[in-house]
C-alpha cells in the first residue's frame, strides 16, 4: 500500500506550517494545534504585536512558533514575509490562508468600502497564494488550504437575527457571501494549476463559530439548524484543517469541505 507506516501519514511532526491569518479565532487555535502537533509554524498577520504574543506564549511552552508582519493586500508585505521565512527554512510543507477583512458596512456602503474588501478578500487572497504557492513548485510536494465559509456555499437566513439587535438585515453586506463563494472555486482552480507538481489545493468551509457577541436565543435557533443541535467552537475546525496538512490526505485536492455541523446538508 505504502512504505510509510499509517502513524507517519498522520503525523505534523518537523513540518513546515505557514499560517497566513494567523489571529483571531481561528488563526490562534489553528497556530496552537499545529504547534502542538509537533510542526514548525510560521504566522502572519497586519498586526504583528499580539501575533506574537500568541507566539510568545507557545514558544514558553516548548513549541516552535515565529511571527511576522504579513498584509495579505500588499504584495510587497508578502514578498517580505515569504523572504523572512526562508530565510529560517528552505521548504513549506503547508499553506494556510486564513486572512479576512469585513470592511463594508451594509449594502449601501461606499464603493470605496467594497473595493477595499476585494482588495483584501479577492486579490489579497490571489497574490498570498501566489507568492507562497509557487515556493512549493521546486520541491514538488504541498497542501495550500483556504479557510472559507459555509455562507460561500448558501445565502442568509434573516429569521435566525430577528428580533435580537444583533443584525440588520436589511442592511446586510454582500461582500463576505461574494468573496467567500470565491474562495471555493479558487481551490479548484489553484489544485487544477499546481496539480502537476503534486501540490494539493482544498478549501475548508466552516460554520457559524459560537462567540460573546451572540445571543443565546441566535445560539439556539442557530443550532436547531444544524444536523448536530450546536454552533461550532474553534477546536472543530482544527481536525479537518490538520488532515489536509498531512501525508494522509495526499489525494484530495480540489475539493470543498463544510465543517458546519451538518448546516447545509438540511
Amino acid at each position: 500500500m505504502t512504505d510509510k507506516k499509517i502513524t507517519d501519514l498522520f503525523s505534523l511532526e518537523d513540518k513546515v506550517v505557514v499560517i497566513v491569518g494567523g489571529k483571531g479565532v481561528y488563526g490562534n487555535a489553528l497556530t496552537e494545534a499545529f504547534a502542538k502537533a509537533g510542526a514548525r509554524v510560521f504566522t502572519g498577520a497586519r498586526r504583528l504585536e499580539p501575533l506574537e504574543a500568541n507566539a510568545a506564549e507557545l514558544r514558553d511552552e516548548g513549541y516552535d512558533v515565529t511571527a511576522f508582519p504579513c498584509d495579505q493586500a500588499d504584495e510587497e508585505s508578502l514578498f517580505t514575509f515569504r523572504d523572512s521565512i526562508f530565510k529560517e527554512t528552505d521548504h513549506i510543507d503547508a499553506l494556510v490562508l486564513n486572512a479576512v477583512a469585513r470592511t463594508t458596512s451594509d449594502w449601501n456602503c461606499p464603493k470605496e468600502e467594497y473595493e477595499e474588501s476585494m482588495k483584501v478578500n479577492a486579490t489579497g487572497l490571489f497574490l498570498a497564494t501566489r507568492t507562497l504557492g509557487d515556493t512549493m513548485v521546486d520541491q514538488r510536494h504541498g497542501s495550500i488550504i483556504i479557510i472559507g465559509s459555509m455562507q460561500g456555499m448558501i445565502g442568509p437566513d434573516w429569521t435566525l437575527y430577528e428580533g435580537q439587535n444583533m443584525f440588520n438585515a436589511a442592511n446586510a453586506a454582500p461582500d463576505y457571501f461574494f468573496h467567500k463563494s470565491g474562495d471555493i472555486n479558487f481551490a479548484r482552480f489553484c489544485a487544477s494549476h499546481y496539480g502537476p507538481y503534486n501540490i494539493r489545493v482544498n478549501c475548508v468551509s466552516p460554520g457559524g463559530c459560537r462567540s460573546e457577541h451572540q445571543t443565546e436565543v441566535f445560539a439556539e435557533r442557530y443550532g436547531v439548524r444544524t444536523q448536530l443541535g450546536r454552533m461550532a467552537e474553534p477546536v472543530d475546525l482544527v481536525g479537518t484543517v490538520m488532515f489536509l496538512a498531512m501525508d494522509a490526505s495526499g489525494y484530495v485536492t480540489g475539493t470543498n469541505i463544510p465543517v458546519d455541523g451538518g448546516y447545509t446538508a438540511k
